[in-house]
């Protein structure tokens, strides 16, 4: 696994399993691929319910990537600071899925 750097947009990190890890960038790459497929159908003037097509697979493609992410946050560092007596982290995880259901 590559070395983790902090976020930019934050002081908290996680560590990830190598098979977490490479599954998600696995999906990460499969979406920039879909994203620069679009990116050539704009470019060549494709019809617009092809690409329209594509741009909802796309987003069914981020949402799969939403929900593993999730699950892997819930099962690790919510129930861990839960665990180790830090319930502050139920409430920045309701925030969190407030901000997923806009």
């Amino acid at each position: 696994m590559k070395d983790f750097k902090e976020c930019e947009c934050c002081k908290k990190t996680k560590e990830r399993s190598e098979d977490e890890y490479r599954k998600l960038i696995n999906r990460l790459n499969r979406i920039e691929g879909q994203i620069r497929g679009i990116k050539g159908m704009v470019e060549k003037n494709a019809y617009c319910t092809d690409i329209l097509i594509q741009v909802s697979a796309v987003n069914s493609a981020l949402n799969s990537f939403n929900k593993e992410l999730l699950a892997n946050h819930i099962r690790t560092c919510v129930a861990d600071n839960i665990r180790n007596g830090k319930d502050e982290v139920i409430d920045e995880l309701v925030e969190t899925l407030q901000k997923l259901m806009k």
